[in-house]
């Protein structure tokens, strides 16, 4: 696998970009923007989405989704609400037996489908893997050490992928379990969420904490219903993305949620941004799926109650700490 394809050229797209090259890897970005693709390859910056990272120049960049799928992996890193149409486009030229490797977080709207569900429709027969876990795409981008699941059904795959994509400080650990890696990084950005609101409330560490816990507790009888693995929730792809993720001021979910817990309106924060905020979209289609399998994810739903059911965030916290004491269990 010498020559890598990026579907998607964000920040952590880009990023991707870096760690593939670091390891010694072609890489072709594909960029939604012509505007991005230009600029990455006449002054070797994505100057939108990661300004102060130098690309090297066998990062190259295409407008064309043609040129991203003719190489040995691809990794797809759009907005997980923008794969299914994206994918669609690509599906045409993409040829017989390379992998897609799922790198975007989320759950479809409306269908409630996870990204591997999306790829399965979009790209049937192809091989699939999934790439997720603790990861700020600017300490990918400048080298910092970084763990990540790879998660594949196919051992040899999976192997072959490994070797692709890993250096010395990116170092990718082989999973089997595509859909525990999944949900991990799905829910992590709802918990995200309500741990910013729990700090920009200013409840302390202890209420975060709590928060950490019983979401993980969430994540994982999500996980276990779709057929995932209570131990890949404790790794990289669950317990260590949602400590990432609910923790830090870097992370755009759990700063969007500390805006919320501060008392600014979501339209003003999301106006704000350039990069997709995925728990915000990712809120509705999670809850709906505990739903349906009979899941009880009670942070989730008072996240997806705010954002989505026009619900204050006073009456979702009363909600949530009134709440029956129960016997503490996954």
């Amino acid at each position: 696998m010498q020559r890598i394809g990026i579907i998607g050229a964000g920040a952590w797209g880009t990023a991707l970009a870096v760690a593939a090259r670091r390891a010694g890897r072609d890489v072709v970005i594909w960029a939604h923007e012509a505007e991005v693709a230009g600029t990455i390859n006449a002054m070797r910056r994505n100057v939108t989405y990661l300004p102060d990272i130098h690309l090297d120049c066998c990062i190259r960049a295409t407008t064309q989704l043609a040129e991203a799928t003719a190489c040995d992996a691809v990794l797809l890193v759009t907005p997980a609400q923008h794969l299914r149409m994206t994918l669609k486009a690509a599906a045409p030229h993409w040829r017989a037996g390379v992998p897609a490797v799922i790198c975007c977080k989320g759950i479809e709207q409306g269908s409630d489908s996870m990204m591997t569900e999306v790829a399965e429709a979009e790209l049937p027969g192809q091989p699939l893997a999934v790439l997720s876990g603790p990861t700020f795409a600017i300490e990918v981008a400048r080298g910092l050490p970084t763990a990540v699941t790879l998660a594949c059904a196919d051992k040899e795959l999976g192997n072959a992928l490994v070797r692709a994509l890993g250096a010395p400080t990116f170092r990718p650990y082989l999973s089997s379990d595509l859909v525990g890696a999944e949900i991990g990084g799905a829910v992590k950005n709802v918990l995200a969420i309500a741990c910013g609101i729990v700090e920009g409330r200013g409840y302390g560490d202890n209420a975060r904490a709590a928060l950490i816990t019983r979401g993980l507790a969430e994540m994982t009888r999500l996980a276990l219903a779709k057929g995932g693995k209570a131990e890949t929730l404790m790794g990289l792809s669950g317990m260590g993305d949602l400590i990432l993720t609910a923790s830090s001021v870097q992370s755009r979910n759990y700063s969007l949620g500390l805006h919320l817990g501060q008392g600014r309106a979501l339209a003003d924060i999301l106006a704000e941004r350039k990069a997709v905020t995925e728990g915000v979209w990712s809120a509705g289609a999670v809850v709906d799926m505990a739903m349906r399998l009979g899941i009880e994810m009670p942070i989730s739903a008072a996240v997806d109650a705010v954002l989505n059911g026009g619900q204050s965030l006073d009456d979702a916290i009363a909600d949530l700490l009134s709440r029956p004491f129960k016997m503490e269990a996954h």
